[in-house]
């Protein structure tokens, strides 16, 4: 019965008890938290438009695996884990490059929501436009057939629009690359597309379907990296973190440029601890930790930046960025000095477009390393979403993948529960 039918139900009692001259009816009981979340990112991998690499790179099916075997032996992963991902022709190009699950994950998420879970609203994490955002016609495609392409035709109508559903949006890496000027070209397009919402680069917003119980904090993190310093990736020869690298250059593109975008971090802090909702839900683009053996240096800047004020007051950190899907947990005891009662949750779900592997040695050497942090699940080589149901004070996270054929056939990989952390007195101290 949906919600609808049991609040006539409760009209019509009250309108019986007061006609026949029973006892004072009580006011309703307000009705218990009960939201789905559709979460999901890096989806902008569209094949009709190809990365410049593409036109240069012209490979075979022959020369295209053995590109993938000296990249992996290159990413210094366990040779006798190597597995080729899904490739296909472009049809632009006409050259082999790696297959995209944008159409099998978007008519996934539909059906699913339609058939198999109630998705109330979504989150879309970043890179929404491979490769390099809206380019505002410089590699000579219209941003407007892209927009159509990439998000309307796909994301628009994953869930129910005409009953509220909305698909809330933060940016990318990718979504700046181009210019500063492609990337709110994007935004602009989202605050007025239907079915979506955004509200500039960072913003807050209460999803109506959680009537005020549900607080969205979108922020743009690869502003925060662009106004930080950070090192190149390095990996030993055993997976394990290497010396610290050179600083990588900011990109222009993304780079901060108001107050408010240099100060994304106290921004947060201050929206987090001021906020009324129960559910306090942190949406960005990077992961604090991720599996794939890249990263880590952009993370190991964003938990310095951003844990004080996740462990205080957040009750998840949802991301993308990584091509695979994860949960993870962090104590939080090396930024407050002590854990919390309740452990950071972080759910990463980028799979929705390209695959990319899990690094093993590398996450043998991170579990060692970071005793505050747990991998709880971790997938690559994968497309897929996950939908996150919240009840009163829990929630439980599904992440669930489709076959390497992009056909939309889900299967359910793994489940997670856990309960609000903003509940707990030891992380509001």
């Amino acid at each position: 019965m949906n919600r609808k039918a049991i609040a006539l139900i409760a009209v019509s009692i009250v309108l019986t008890s007061c006609t026949t001259g029973g006892p004072p009816a009580q006011k309703p009981a307000e009705s218990p938290l009960s939201v789905g979340i559709l979460v999901y990112g890096d989806t902008g991998y569209h094949p009709d438009y190809p990365d410049q690499d593409d036109y240069e790179d012209l490979f075979t099916a022959e020369q295209y695996l053995e590109s993938e075997w000296q990249d992996w032996l290159e990413d210094k992963r366990p040779p006798d884990e190597y597995e080729a991902l899904p490739s296909s022709v472009s049809p632009v190009t006409g050259g082999v490059v790696p297959k995209t699950g944008i159409f099998g994950v978007s008519v996934a998420m539909t059906n699913y929501c339609r058939d198999s879970a109630v998705c109330d609203f979504g989150v879309l994490l970043g890179d929404n436009i491979y490769p390099s955002g809206a380019t505002l016609g410089t590699d000579g495609f219209n941003d407007a057939d892209r927009f159509k392409d990439v998000l309307q035709d796909p994301f628009g109508n994953v869930g129910d629009v005409e009953n509220g559903y909305l698909t809330y949006v933060t940016m990318g890496n990718h979504d700046w690359e181009t210019s500063r000027d492609g990337g709110y070209a994007q935004i602009n397009y989202l605050q007025q597309a239907p079915g979506f919402y955004m509200d500039g680069p960072y913003y807050t917003v209460k999803p109506p379907s959680a009537n005020g119980d549900v607080e969205l904090f979108i922020i743009d993190t690869s502003m925060i990296l662009a106004n930080s310093d950070v090192r190149e990736d390095t990996l030993n020869d055993d997976g394990s973190e290497g010396s610290l690298g050179e600083i990588k250059e900011p990109s222009h593109m993304v780079f901060p440029m108001t107050d408010g975008e240099k100060q994304q971090p106290e921004w947060l802090e201050n929206a987090l601890k001021n906020s009324t909702a129960k559910w306090k839900l942190v949406v960005a683009h990077h992961p604090i930790w991720s599996s794939s053996g890249g990263k880590f240096e952009e993370a190991r800047v964003l938990r310095e930046l951003l844990m004080p004020a996740l462990c205080k007051y957040a009750d998840a950190y949802i991301v993308g960025h990584e091509h695979t899907l994860e949960i993870h947990t962090d104590t939080c005891e090396t930024t407050l000095g002590q854990p919390t009662e309740k452990p950071l949750v972080q759910i990463l779900s980028g799979a929705g477009a390209k695959q990319r592997p899990l690094h093993s040695s590398f996450m043998r050497h991170q579990k060692l390393k970071y005793p505050e942090h747990t991998t709880h699940f971790a997938e690559g080589s994968l497309w897929g979403f996950a939908h996150m149901q919240i009840e009163g004070d829990s929630a439980k996270v599904v992440l669930l993948s489709i076959p390497d054929d992009a056909s939309p056939t889900i299967t359910s990989i793994f489940e997670y529960e856990f309960r609000r952390r903003s509940s707990s007195s030891s992380a509001q101290q």
